[in-house]
């Protein structure tokens, strides 16, 4: 029978768990690292010079890479400093780094108050001021980014949610420290439910809008109040009041995102093939006689990081302490015997000095590097500096490729030399962890209450504008939205089959990335015979085929309720290993324990129960987890990320996060994030509905909300601006472009025009004149697809050639706002609702626009448009035909 298969297991009888709360404890270190988090993007910096500042304060985060034996490095994330804050007086704290000349504080306070709750810091202009919330402004930024913001700029994901209207102003600034204070206030007790008025005292009146919109978008997009505490069950409606939601897959993406959902309001249905929910995350209760049992992690098992990891915090609300994995980990050559540790210590520094080279090595080769593997620039390194010189020293130098290779869930050979540590810089930090009783308690934890139907294999996917529909045997369920976390090697195989077929840009990312695979055999013993005082010990090989074979043993003594033991199988290893025979396993692994603990005197007893993975050929997941594979990058992650059918079918899981790729909290904030980009859509669709149901009373207000989101058009070039649905990446999908003409007032209605000039064009010359005294601009729009907006963009030659090229090559026709029909009201209000309820630019510039001259796109105009149609209606109904003719273009841009 294959364990992966049985049905849930009951955590009913292990005891409860002392809660220990793990604050982010703050490193000491002040050395700063040279080379700066991709997390700090320059792109979006702050551009405050009384911020500014060469002193960086710096954090060390063990690399992600350490999920077998610990390494010896360490990455450092650099902090820009948030400014010093003094005491003045009675009057509470007060940023060092602007002179008292010109601070002011917003409330008085009485003598006897020793702090301020906040404090309003003015710079230069007196419009723009820097709160301070508290003393405690350092310490907050550091655990935000332990979520995953960067310390002093926006993510990718906040500017395109427009948290706020200018990047790098002084309100960005102000977001930040109140995002951050919000997201370390939750923090504190995870098991509350934090509320806006929690803050509205501690945030000056004046700055409650910004407030509102910081605190909606960590509450919308899962970064606080999310997990399975009571107070955050109680906020799920009796009834839902949103569409219907199908989620493919019950793992930790899918129910992460069921559970959101039904916060939100959605009805939530989840089809799950197996038996059990969970998916790669599976614990299995073994047991035997007296009473001996234990909680084997079959699937994920560890904790990679636990500083910002939101399965930490679920932890945390089940009142659950983490077990750290501690750095011991003696190796143990093919005799039995302990690996010299200097020899140990030799192999590794010259297996880290390899790494190292082979990162120069990539960025002196630049886009080569992407077809080239990450095993064959480490052997060529090997070969050529001669490290692991004798038989043993080579195989302690495999050992560590092996375990490198469990990193990845790839065999080297295969890995991109590029890519394949893209996701490093993202590190949560902290320890690694086991979670004690296993991570199914996680997993009974988040699906409780969610309806969830077992042993439905999904074959075909349908979706379409009217809404989805998922086919299960004979069954289908129909849906207004559904959400596929089902894993890569699924998607890779073509099991389930998407009508219509997914997007040729989605079809490739899935085969450009990797998916690897890791097997385990579980053992429970009658007693522990190898100690208690580390968590992991590892085994050389002398066959390099082998070297991933039960190279690395888990201890799970200490957190699974019984003796047990697990032996890892990696790389080509774990491939052999599908076809291995559970006993013939299970008797290799015994022979390795006995050789290394019988010489000590220390009996190897016969185990009570064993379990063999073979996760490469269960049909619901096909391997583990993804990898960067040759040819493959980290913008793949992204691809597989992308919702297609405009706004219908979604994926989430472990492979569509580029920064937590390969990791249980990796599938689980994916699953977060699904469910805000799900509810995205749906609040596009309710004000495309609105539009749509009464078109002519909100004709004016569709051009009015027009002309707001083109005041800060998403790309400009010449006189074009264009606005789209940022969260769509699809370039097929639907852009507005507007042309400006612009010219200052003038008295003459026939400046240019000569006496021999048709009739045609003089009046259609003195119509636009006159539009031009009346208006002062003229805008004309037509809707394109983003790729073809961008291809316009390169066009050479300016605004007029890039006329020609619009309307001559491709056709295209300029009209007025009422032109553009029901179809751009849909685009304008999924744009709308995409940039949400924003304060406006500032008044600059707002209105700033692109003055050009309108003479030659009269011209123009005239030579494409008006003389061909003159002379068709010439022919058929002479002058009147002609002014007809002019009448019908003039009129439309009204």
């Amino acid at each position: 029978m294959n364990p992966l298969d049985q049905a849930a297991d009951q955590f009913s009888s292990f005891p409860p768990l002392q809660f220990i709360p793990y604050p982010p404890p703050l490193n000491p270190n002040p050395n700063p690292n040279p080379n700066p988090s991709p997390n700090n993007a320059s792109n979006t910096a702050i551009q405050n010079p009384n911020l500014a500042s060469t002193n960086l304060l710096s954090f060390t985060v063990p690399k992600k890479r350490r999920r077998g034996r610990p390494q010896r490095k360490a990455t450092s994330f650099l902090l820009p400093p948030i400014p010093n804050i003094t005491l003045n007086g009675n009057n509470g704290p007060i940023p060092s780094s602007i002179s008292s000349s010109t601070t002011s504080v917003s409330a008085p306070f009485g003598p006897n108050e020793q702090n301020t709750n906040f404090l309003t810091q003015r710079v230069s202009d007196t419009t723009d001021e820097i709160i301070v919330i508290n003393k405690e402004s350092t310490a907050e930024a550091l655990i935000a980014l332990s979520a995953g913001f960067p310390a002093d700029s926006l993510t990718e994901e906040e500017i395109d949610a427009r948290v706020v209207p200018v990047i790098g102003g002084i309100e960005q600034v102000n977001y930040i420290l109140i995002r951050n204070h919000i997201i370390a206030k939750w923090r504190e007790n995870v098991s509350n439910w934090v509320t806006k008025e929690m803050f509205v005292d501690t945030i000056p009146k004046h700055f409650h809008v910004l407030l509102d919109s910081t605190y909606n978008y960590l509450v919308s997009h899962g970064y606080i109040n999310f997990g399975v505490a009571p107070a955050i069950k109680e906020k799920v409606p009796a009834e839902p009041t949103k569409p219907s939601v199908i989620v493919i897959g019950a793992g930790l993406a899918g129910l992460a995102a069921a559970r959101q959902l039904m916060r939100f309001g959605f009805k939530v249905t989840v089809l799950e093939g197996r038996k059990r929910a969970g998916g790669r995350v599976y614990t299995k209760k073994m047991e035997g006689g007296n009473r001996v049992c234990a909680a084997a992690d079959l699937g994920g098992s560890v904790l990679t990081g636990t500083l910002g990891n939101p399965l930490g915090i679920v932890a945390r609300q089940l009142g659950s302490s983490l077990h750290k994995v501690r750095d011991k980990c003696p190796l143990y050559s093919l005799d039995g015997k302990p690996v010299d540790p200097d020899m140990d210590m030799k192999v590794e520094t010259a297996f880290n000095r390899l790494l190292d080279k082979a990162s120069r090595l990539r960025q002196l080769m630049g886009e080569v590097s992407v077809d080239v593997s990450l095993g064959a620039a480490l052997e060529t390194f090997r070969q050529v500096y001669g490290d692991a010189v004798n038989d043993e020293e080579m195989n302690l130098f495999n050992w560590h490729l092996a375990n490198l290779e469990y990193a990845n869930a790839g065999l080297l050979s295969k890995l991109s030399l590029a890519f394949w540590d893209q996701d490093d810089p993202y590190d949560m930090g902290g320890d690694h962890c086991f979670l004690p009783g296993g991570n199914g308690r996680l997993v009974q934890a988040l699906a409780e209450n969610v309806t969830i139907l077992y042993e439905k294999t999904i074959h075909t996917i349908r979706y379409g504008s009217d809404g989805v529909q998922v086919i299960a045997g004979s069954q289908v369920f129909e849906g207004d939205m559904a959400l596929c976390t089902v894993p890569l090697g699924v998607l890779k195989c073509g099991s389930i089959k998407f009508i219509p077929e997914l997007p040729q840009r989605k079809l490739d990312g899935i085969k450009r990335l990797g998916f690897g695979l890791l097997n385990k055999v579980a053992m429970l013993f009658p007693h522990v015979f190898w100690g208690t005082d580390l968590d992991t010990f590892g085994h050389l090989s002398d066959d390099p085929s082998r070297r991933g074979e039960f190279f690395l043993f888990y201890s799970y003594a200490t957190v699974a309720g019984g003796p047990l033991l697990i032996a890892l199988v990696a790389g080509e290893a774990a491939h052999k290993f599908e076809s291995m025979p559970p006993t013939d396993a299970v008797t290799r692994v015994l022979q390795i324990l006995k050789g290394i603990y019988e010489p000590q005197g220390i009996n190897v007893p016969e185990p009570i129960q064993t379990v063999c993975t073979r996760w490469g050929g269960d049909p619901f997941s096909l391997g583990s987890y993804s990898n960067v594979a040759v040819g493959a990058s980290g913008d793949d992650y992204d691809i597989l990320a992308e919702s297609v059918g405009d706004g219908r079918l979604f994926f989430a899981g472990e492979a569509t996060t580029r920064r937590y790729p390969a990791s249980m909290h990796g599938a689980f904030l994916s699953g977060l994030r699904e469910a805000a980009n799900m509810a995205h859509y749906v609040n596009a669709r309710t004000l495309r509905k609105k539009v749509d149901r009464s078109p002519s009373k909100n004709a004016h207000s569709c051009a009015s909300v027009l002309a707001d989101l083109f005041r800060e058009p998403d790309l400009e070039f010449g006189s074009f601006s264009v606005i789209f649905d940022r969260k769509n990446a699809d370039p097929k999908s639907t852009a507005i472009l507007k042309v400006t003409f612009s010219e200052p007032r003038k008295k003459s209605h026939h400046d240019g025009s000569k006496p021999d000039q048709q009739h045609s064009k003089k009046l259609l010359f003195q119509q636009l004149q006159s539009h031009f005294n009346h208006q002062q601009q003229l805008h004309v729009y037509t809707l394109l697809s983003r790729q073809q907006v961008l291809e316009l963009r390169e066009v050479r030659g300016g605004d007029e050639m890039r006329l020609n090229y619009l309307c001559e090559r491709w056709g295209v026709k300029l009209v007025g706002r009422k032109g553009l029909g029901p179809t751009a009201d849909s685009v304008i209000a999924s744009i709308k609702a995409e940039r949400g309820n924003r304060k406006p630019a500032s008044t600059a510039l707002a209105l700033k626009s692109v003055v050009v001259e309108p003479k030659a796109f009269i011209s123009w105009l005239w030579k494409r448009d008006i003389k061909a149609e003159n002379r068709h209606f010439e022919a058929k109904n002479g002058e009147k035909g002609q002014n007809s003719a002019q009448q019908q273009w003039v009129n439309s841009p009204c």
